[in-house]
């Protein structure tokens, strides 16, 4: 009986699950060693570094972020030429994405770091948070390069047929992230440093062990060779994953807005709320990521190899899928706001009360954000890179900062956390829009 799993298999329900199961617990345990960090510097550093370091997160990410580009839109490129049974284009295209990102990842931390400070006061930063911004943003981003090759090798090892290696890998990261945590923060003292360091040897762990896996003989799809540099499938993968860069660059955008609305209704708290559901929203969103990375290249493969049947059979079975599974995180995080509030800011009683009522009305969004998250991606699978870019622009930009500043004019502060719930509606409306409008021209419906 077989037991590996290939991304040229006709996949039922247990199958798509086991195959995506790998890459939904790696994008889970990146998220948890993020909140780690935040559970440690809210926890024995403070209320003011805990959002400090929530004020200056969207910096980092959107420079990590052009890993979730490269990432999706070379995996999608690469798993398409092994549908072609093309492997020497797809081990050539693979090793021009790595090559590219660790060249782009030294340029962004450079710029990030002599960046830091003023875009630290353009984001709001006070009098008393400016310095822990600095210092916690200027230490991640000396990190930036594994950042983004931890993010790449995601996507890669999925289209490489090697997800549990990369969940192993993933699991290594995050047990060194929390356990340095812990050293650093609470027996060393380190505050701010520590969190940062212990986040950065993490995401060394998940970028260099599978460079140095592909990068050797081994048993995947999918080998480091001697290549050079090429603009056009360099273009062609960075276009394709644009959508995918634009929600990072949009949310993070996103959180300023979200920041700064929160200051003028509520201060301080209103901020460190808003890090709170951003921690947790990172949990619950990582399974539907997850599943989306891991199906992207059987999508990506088979539109390859033009097998439509099958196309239609992951497709039918990845919405089903997504539709329930925001329905159950809807309820699960409705069950959890409690617990899952005391766990961060139990120490103070006004944000705890503050955190429970804004989690409980954020929590629907959840219903909505499995189809309209797969929606992105699985036009990026299927290297329509312009679709997938409406869909995200219009979801993580558009739509969200229309409803931020729209909905408190008439809500008050409550319209600030209903924002997530009307933005998913619509991002909902638009993604079955364009899944009917775009099902003649690629056989999935």
């Amino acid at each position: 009986m077989k037991t590996t799993i290939q991304i040229s298999d006709h996949f039922t329900y247990k199958k798509l699950f086991r195959f995506v199961l790998p890459s939904i617990f790696m994008m889970i345990i990146t998220s948890i060693y993020g909140v780690i960090d935040g559970l440690f510097i809210s926890n024995f550093v403070g209320k003011t570094p805990f959002a400090a370091i929530n004020l200056v997160m969207p910096l980092i990410m959107i420079l990590g972020g052009m890993g979730f580009m490269l990432g999706t839109g070379g995996t999608a490129l690469v798993a398409k030429k092994l549908g072609e049974k093309d492997r020497d284009n797809a081990n050539r295209y693979f090793t021009m994405v790595i090559m590219f990102a660790i060249v782009l990842g030294i340029v962004l931390s450079a710029i990030g770091i002599a960046v830091i400070r003023p875009v630290s006061r353009l984001l709001g930063a006070t009098d008393d948070m400016i310095e822990h911004c600095v210092l916690y943003g200027r230490v991640m981003l000396c990190f930036t390069t594994f950042f983004m090759l931890q993010s790449i090798f995601h996507s890669f090892l999925a289209a490489a047929e090697k997800s549990k290696l990369g969940l192993i890998i993933t699991l290594i990261a995050g047990c060194t992230n929390a356990a340095l945590d812990a050293l650093f923060i609470v027996a060393f003292k380190w505050g701010l440093v520590g969190a940062a360091v212990a986040t950065g040897i993490g995401q060394m762990i998940g970028g260099i062990v599978p460079l140095v896996y592909f990068a050797r003989k081994n048993s995947s799809l999918l080998k480091l060779t001697k290549t050079k540099i090429e603009i056009r499938p360099l273009l062609a993968a960075c276009a394709n994953g644009s959508s995918e860069l634009l929600t990072n660059v949009a949310s993070s955008i996103v959180s300023m807005f979200y920041n700064a609305q929160l200051m003028k209704y509520l201060g301080e708290n209103g901020v460190s709320a808003y890090g709170v559901l951003m921690y947790v929203q990172f949990i619950f969103i990582a399974i539907e990521i997850g599943f989306t990375m891991g199906s992207a290249p059987i999508v990506a493969f088979n539109y390859g190899a033009e097998n439509h049947a099958e196309l239609k059979n992951v497709f039918k079975k990845s919405m089903i899928s997504m539709g329930a599974a925001g329905v159950i995180l809807s309820g699960l995080a409705q069950a959890l706001a409690i617990p899952l509030a005391k766990i961060f800011v139990g120490y103070d009683a006004e944000l705890y009360k503050l955190t429970v009522y804004a989690f409980r009305l954020f929590s629907f969004a959840f219903i909505f954000s499995g189809i309209t998250i797969y929606s992105s991606v699985f036009f990026t699978a299927l290297n329509n890179g312009l679709v997938s870019a409406i869909l995200s622009f219009l979801r993580a930009l558009v739509f969200q900062v229309l409803f931020v500043f729209v909905l408190p004019i008439l809500f008050g502060v409550d319209g600030i956390w209903w924002a997530m719930f009307a933005t998913e509606i619509c991002a909902f409306i638009i993604s079955m829009a364009f899944f009917i409008g775009m099902r003649k021209k690629y056989h999935y419906a």
